[in-house]
């Protein structure tokens, strides 16, 4: 595995990508409240970028342009979360998306545990520490612990999908996962406008 760290923005726009995965870092879980201190990504080839995000930043063009290029698919665990803040920060709605934790829901109904240390361990062969999951990502200078594993959170993502993908076809589950994620953006969207905790589609 090799880290790459940028301030602020990829240096130039991503070149011959069809999907890349990527994570987020922020100071907390509760948005607005909570600002993104950190994207991650990896095109699955054993590289980690990550891109410091300054307090008060709201622009960052090389990173927004891939996040809304419809050729590039965005790969996330829980994208509901983090294309819920990347959207609030920079004003762009990640698209298309997979999300891996959906897909496990999805498809691996033999458990209740579908984080993605659980994913990660079962299909990909991996273990991934989560020692450094609370620890201060606006600091001016991130430790050596909490980049390699910011990296870890992505760098596994696309052996993971291959897997599900693997499963969500045996079980004839594949288009169901497809709408859903197509879904995703809209559903993040109802979270921005105020419905986090509502089942909209209820009947009272």
């Amino acid at each position: 595995m090799t880290i790459t760290l940028h301030h602020g923005d990829l240096p130039e726009p991503l070149g011959n990508v069809t999907s890349i995965a990527i994570d987020t870092e922020a100071m907390g879980l509760q948005q607005p409240r909570d600002r993104l201190c950190l994207v991650q990504m990896s095109r699955g080839d054993g590289h980690v970028d990550l891109v410091k995000i300054a307090k008060g930043q709201t622009s960052a063009p090389n990173l927004t342009a891939m996040l809304a290029d419809p050729a590039i698919e965005k790969l996330f665990h829980y994208g509901r979360f983090d294309m819920g803040i990347l959207a609030a920060t920079f004003g762009v709605m990640p698209a298309p998306v997979y999300c891996t934790k959906i897909a496990s829901r999805l498809v691996r109904t033999y458990t209740d545990r579908h984080g993605l240390r659980d994913l990660a361990r079962e299909i990909a062969g991996e273990d991934i520490s989560k020692q450094q999951q609370s620890s201060d990502w606006g600091a001016a200078e991130l430790t050596d612990a909490q980049k390699a594993y910011a990296a870890s959170d992505v760098l596994h993502l696309h052996k993971i999908r291959k897997g599900l993908d693997a499963m969500l076809e045996r079980e004839g589950r594949a288009d169901l996962a497809a709408r859903l994620f197509a879904f995703l953006p809209t559903r993040v969207e109802l979270d921005l406008a105020g419905w986090p905790d509502i089942d909209i589609f209820a009947h009272s």
